[in-house]
C-alpha cells in the first residue's frame, strides 16, 4: 500500500462513523463549478470518505446557481458516500457570511472549508486527516510556507503574502505561517463556537476566525499544500487590500485592546424554532413594501408570518397563506404595530418599517438570541440600500459618519461588536411577545420617538436589549436636504424633550454636542462679526475663537471623503446642516411643555 493510500486509510478510521462536510464558498464561477463540484464528489466517493458536500454560492450574478442545480439534478443518485447540500444565497454578502450559512447545513463532526476554484485540490485532504492526528490538533490549516508545500505563486502575490503575514504575527500573535490559504479542517465544535463570535464578513474572515480559535485555546496545526495558481492577479486590488487592511486592523483592536472576544458571550438559541411574527406598519402598497415582503420570502428561516397595516385594505399579486393584510385606517405607527402584536401568533414580534427590506439571514441570526431568559429584544443595522438615489445615499453616508452618528454609528453600517444597548429604533427590532404585553406594548401618544419608551419600558423590565451586527436589514434613505432634515428635525425635537420627561434612556451627553455646537457658532457670531474687522477684537483671539470652527470642518471633510466630487461637498454640506438643524431642533424639545404628536403622512422614503 502506498504512503499516500495508508493516509486515506488513516482519514477514513478518524473519520469513522462521522460525516465529513466540505464547505466550497463560490462566486461568479460558472464556467468551472461544474468540473470543480464533480472533482471534488468523485475522489471522496472512490476513497468512501462519507462526505457532505456544501457548495454555497454568494449570490454570483453570471448563472453559477444554475449550473449548480443543473449538476445537483443531473446527479442527485450517482454517489454512495457523497450527498450534496447546496446553499445558494440571493445576494453576495462576502465570504463569512458565505461560510457562516454553509455551517448552518453542515452535519459532520469535521467541518472543511474549501475554496470553490480548487487553486488547492481537495486530494490533499488525508495531509490534513493525518496533521490533526499527529499534533492532536483543533483546526488544521494549509499553508504556503510548510516545508514540503510545492507553489507556484507570482512575486506581487508572494510579496502581498509575506508582508500581511509579518503584520499578523507582531499584532495578533497567530503561532502559524499563514491564514488565507483556501483549505482548512475544523472540529465541529471549534468552529461553531469561532462562528458564533464572528464580525467579519469579506477578506478578514479567515484571520479572525483564527485568531478567535487560538485565543480560545484550540490547537493548530499546519499541513502542506501544492498550489499551482498560474498567472492570474486574483482579488488584490486596491480597495481589496484596504478593506483587508482595515477588518484586520480591527481584529486586533478587538483582540488586544477591547478583549472582546474573551468576554462575549455565545448565543442561546430556544429548545425549538418559534413562530415569528413580521409586523408591518404602512401607509399602503408600494414598491418598497413589495421589496420588503420579497426579502421576508428569501428568508433562510421559514418560521414566520407577516402582518401588514396599512390605511386601506389592498391585495398583493400573488396570494402567500403567511402574509396576512389587516386595514387599520389612517392611525400612527405606534396604534398599527399595536394591532399587529395583538393579531400576532409568534413567540417572537418583529418589527420593520415598510421602507426597508431584511437580509436573508435576518431571522435566522436574530433568534439566536432567546434562549437566554433575560434577553428581551434584539436589533441589528439599517445599512443604505445599494440600490437608493445618490441624494439618499449621501443622506445614508451622513447618518453613518463619525461626525454625525458618533458613538451610535453602528446603527447604520454593517459591523462593529455585539453589545448591550438601552435603545433601537423599530426598523429592526424583535421583540418577545409576552414582554410586549406585559408592558402594554407601543405607547400611542408620541410619533416618533415611540420605539424609545418601548425599549426603556423593556429595560425598565429587567430585560435586555442585544445588537448583533449581523441582523441586518436595508432601510432606504431621505434624500437631502429637505427629506433628511426634515426627519431629522422630528427625531431631535422628540429626543430633546425626552432628556428631560424620560431620562433613563436619552439623557445623554452625545445629544446634547449638536445644540453645544449651535452655541459655539452663535456666540462666535455675536462676538466676532461685529468687530473683527474693525479691529475692535485682537486678532489672535479672533483666531483663537475660530481655530475649533475649522477643525472642525476639516473633520468634516475627512469623514465624508469621496472621488466624487459632488458627493464630498454634499456630504461635508449635509454634515453641517444636520449638526445645525439637529442642535436647534433638540434645544426646541428640551425647552417644550409638550411634544406635537400629529401624524405625518408625508413621511415616507420615495
Amino acid at each position: 500500500m502506498t504512503k499516500n493510500a495508508e493516509r486515506w486509510v488513516l482519514t477514513r478510521e478518524i473519520l469513522g462513523a462521522d460525516t465529513l462536510s466540505v464547505i466550497m464558498p463560490v462566486y461568479n464561477l460558472a464556467s468551472s463549478i461544474v468540473q470543480n463540484l464533480a472533482e471534488t464528489a468523485k475522489l471522496y466517493e472512490e476513497h468512501e470518505i462519507r462526505t457532505q458536500l456544501i457548495p454555497v454560492d454568494d449570490g454570483s450574478s453570471d448563472g453559477t446557481q444554475e449550473e449548480i442545480k443543473k449538476f445537483l439534478s443531473s446527479n442527485h443518485d450517482a454517489w454512495k458516500y457523497v450527498k450534496i447540500t447546496p446553499v445558494l444565497l440571493e445576494k453576495n454578502g462576502g465570504k463569512g457570511g458565505a461560510l457562516r450559512a454553509g455551517f448552518g447545513k453542515a452535519e459532520g463532526e469535521y467541518v472543511m472549508l474549501l475554496d470553490g476554484d480548487l487553486d488547492i485540490k481537495p486530494k490533499q485532504t488525508p495531509f490534513f486527516f493525518e496533521q490533526m492526528r499527529n499534533k492532536n490538533a483543533d483546526i488544521v490549516i494549509g499553508s504556503k510556507r510548510h516545508r514540503r508545500s510545492v507553489v507556484q505563486y507570482p512575486w506581487h502575490r508572494r510579496l502581498v503574502s509575506w508582508f500581511y503575514f509579518t503584520l499578523v504575527r507582531i499584532f495578533i500573535g497567530l503561532p502559524i505561517t499563514d491564514t488565507q490559504t483556501g483549505m482548512k479542517l475544523f472540529r465541529r465544535k471549534v468552529l461553531g463556537e469561532a462562528l458564533d463570535r464572528m464580525l467579519v464578513k469579506t477578506y478578514a474572515f479567515d484571520l479572525e476566525l483564527l485568531a478567535i480559535a487560538h485565543s480560545r485555546g484550540a490547537r493548530i496545526a499546519e499541513a502542506p499544500v501544492v498550489i499551482k495558481f498560474g498567472n492570474k492577479f486574483g482579488a488584490l486590488k486596491p480597495n481589496t487590500v484596504n478593506s483587508m487592511a482595515l477588518d484586520s486592523l480591527a481584529v486586533f483592536y478587538r483582540l488586544k485592546i477591547l478583549k472582546y472576544y474573551e468576554r462575549v458571550e455565545p448565543v442561546c438559541p430556544m429548545a425549538t424554532p418559534p413562530l415569528v411574527s413580521v409586523v408591518i406598519a404602512c401607509p399602503g402598497p408600494s414598491a418598497l413594501l413589495n421589496e420588503c415582503i420579497a426579502g421576508l420570502k428569501e428568508q433562510s428561516y421559514a418560521n414566520w408570518e407577516a402582518i401588514v397595516l396599512p390605511d386601506e385594505n389592498f391585495e398583493f399579486g400573488e396570494p402567500d397563506s403567511r402574509i396576512k393584510i389587516v386595514p387599520t385606517g389612517k392611525v400612527r405607527p405606534a396604534e398599527k404595530r399595536n394591532e399587529g402584536i395583538r393579531l400576532s401568533r409568534g413567540e417572537i414580534v418583529a418589527f420593520i418599517d415598510d421602507d426597508a427590506y431584511p437580509d436573508a439571514h435576518w431571522l435566522e441570526y436574530a433568534i439566536r438570541y432567546f434562549g437566554a431568559s433575560d434577553i428581551g429584544a434584539v436589533g441589528g443595522p439599517g445599512v443604505t440600500p445599494p440600490n437608493d438615489s445618490f441624494l439618499a445615499k449621501i443622506g445614508g453616508r451622513i447618518y453613518s459618519s463619525f461626525l454625525v452618528a458618533g458613538n451610535y454609528r453602528y446603527r447604520y453600517v454593517a459591523g462593529g461588536v455585539r453589545r448591550d444597548v438601552d435603545d433601537y429604533p423599530s426598523c429592526n427590532l424583535l421583540v418577545r411577545k409576552d414582554i410586549l404585553h406585559k408592558i402594554g406594548g407601543y405607547r400611542i401618544d408620541f410619533w416618533p420617538g415611540e420605539d424609545t419608551l418601548l425599549c426603556k419600558d423593556i429595560i425598565d423590565s429587567s430585560y435586555r436589549i442585544v445588537y448583533d451586527p449581523w441582523v441586518i436589514v436595508y432601510h432606504h434613505r431621505r434624500a437631502i436636504f429637505a427629506p433628511h432634515l426634515r426627519q431629522l428635525g422630528r427625531y431631535a425635537f422628540h429626543r430633546g424633550y425626552f432628556c428631560k420627561r424620560f431620562p433613563s434612556n436619552s439623557l445623554h451627553l452625545s445629544y446634547f454636542v449638536p445644540s453645544l455646537f449651535v452655541a459655539y457658532i452663535s456666540i462666535l457670531l455675536l462676538a466676532i462679526l461685529p468687530f473683527g474687522f474693525s479691529g475692535l477684537l485682537p486678532a489672535f483671539s479672533v483666531w483663537l475663537s475660530v481655530a475649533p470652527l475649522l477643525v472642525y470642518f476639516a473633520l468634516t471633510l475627512a469623514t465624508v471623503f469621496s472621488f466624487n466630487p459632488a458627493s464630498w461637498i454634499l456630504g461635508a454640506v449635509g454634515v453641517f446642516l444636520t449638526h445645525i438643524t439637529y442642535g436647534l431642533r433638540f434645544i426646541q424639545g428640551l425647552l417644550a411643555k409638550k411634544a406635537p404628536c400629529e401624524f405625518i403622512g408625508k413621511d415616507k422614503a420615495k
